[in-house]
């Protein structure tokens, strides 16, 4: 796997996981110890741990310590960044779509006519 160093790279290669985005999905109701974000998964803690390493690379998760439990957290920044970044490409890929259904559609009525 190539390496990703920009922070939107890291955010999507995050969400590729679909275990990690139940991770998120779990955080979004708030935060959550590393025991309860592994619960619902068939995976061994040290996989859980690697998720969770993914996820606070790309900077989704912060991880603290409350007393003897690891505490994890949203951030909802970078998804916020994440978002916006498709919000402004859907609009110029949408843009592109209809010049080229117009385009098409001329052709189409030159082929008719």
């Amino acid at each position: 796997m190539p390496t990703m160093t920009d922070d939107l790279s890291l955010v999507f290669h995050a969400l590729a996981d679909p275990t990690r985005r139940r991770m998120l999905e779990r955080l979004s109701r708030g935060d959550a110890t590393v025991g309860e974000l592994g619960a619902p998964f068939a995976i061994s803690a040290p996989a859980v741990s690697q998720h969770l390493r993914v996820l606070e690379k790309a900077r989704l998760v912060e991880r603290r310590t409350r007393a003897q439990w690891r505490v994890c957290s949203l951030s909802r920044e970078p998804l916020n960044q994440a978002a916006e970044w498709v919000e402004r490409n859907r609009r110029e890929w949408h843009e592109r779509f209809d010049r080229l259904d117009a385009v098409l559609a001329r052709g189409e009525d030159e082929e008719a006519g």
